[in-house]
């Protein structure tokens, strides 16, 4: 019984490590923030919270920095709150028809489709972004949200995940559609699209989080500060230069950065929660 308890502490410890390491960043950025730049500079800085945080907080959201020619924050956010909403609910409005029409339709070449679209998972985008850019410069959508989204908004990843979840669903539940007299869109919106509620979710999350940490295409598709994501402006803020870099301003910046996708995650938790309690009914 000892042996049991001593060792039920072995995962708690290691979750408390675990945990300490995550919040460590977070709190050493709420601390910086809580600051005036002179006591950040003058090492070692307080490791207690100062009284400057909401001040710094509005600051960062009205002007920013002198390195970002004064862009808010918020513009910034809103930014990249309408790219991340835009790649996360365009792929998977992409991904889901293309993944049905795969598995559940009979078409010829059916499996070459399939396959084209899996083998662009081997192209890193790396490969395939001077083409893209020369693309979305000959369509003018250089320094606008379409240019920020669309070249991003098709997922083979998606397509892949979707269709082998629907590759699960039992022929039964197909045939017994096709006798109550549900055609091929009426099956997908009243069963497909109910039975998938969870995978949906996971993805919007893990979606929603790539379009909102994407750097290399947002660095060149927008040029004017309007266009700046958060991503861009944080990198803007600690650049190098002659202007001393304001870093109660950068950690205020950061903080804000953090809370769209740790929203986006307890939202979806609570549905994707609920899809998997509907699932074992």
């Amino acid at each position: 019984m000892v042996t049991a308890r001593r060792s039920a502490w072995v995962p708690h410890a290691v979750l408390i490590v675990g945990v300490a390491l995550v919040l460590f960043p977070i709190y050493v950025a709420y601390d910086a923030a809580s600051h005036d730049l002179a006591d950040i500079l003058d090492a070692p800085m307080p490791l207690l919270p100062g009284s400057r945080f909401v001040a710094n907080m509005i600051e960062a959201l009205s002007a920013g920095t002198v390195k970002t020619s004064g862009q808010p924050v918020w513009a910034m956010l809103g930014n990249s709150l309408v790219m991340a909403l835009a790649i996360a609910a365009g792929k998977i409005a992409i991904s889901l028809p293309s993944a049905y029409a795969v598995v559940f339709f009979r078409f010829p070449l059916r499996k070459l489709c399939f396959w084209a679209i899996f083998v662009t998972l081997m192209l890193p985008v790396e490969v395939r972004i001077l083409p893209t850019y020369k693309i979305a410069a000959d369509l003018h959508l250089i320094d606008s949200y379409a240019g920020l989204t669309l070249p991003l908004i098709a997922s083979a990843t998606a397509t892949l995940l979707f269709r082998q979840f629907f590759l699960t669903i039992p022929d039964e539940l197909v045939e017994a559609a096709k006798i109550d007299g549900a055609g091929p869109w009426r099956f997908f919106i009243d069963t497909v699209i109910p039975l998938s509620r969870t995978n949906i979710a996971a993805l919007f999350v893990i979606l929603f989080i790539f379009g909102w940490n994407q750097y290399l295409w947002p660095l060149l598709v927008t040029n004017s500060p309007g266009m700046t994501t958060i991503v861009i402006g944080m990198r803007q803020m600690i650049g190098n230069g002659d202007t001393q870099t304001e870093w109660q301003i950068v950690m205020a910046t950061a903080l804000m950065a953090i809370l769209p996708p740790v929203l986006v995650v307890l939202l979806m938790q609570r549905w994707f929660v609920r899809g998997l309690i509907e699932a074992e009914k």
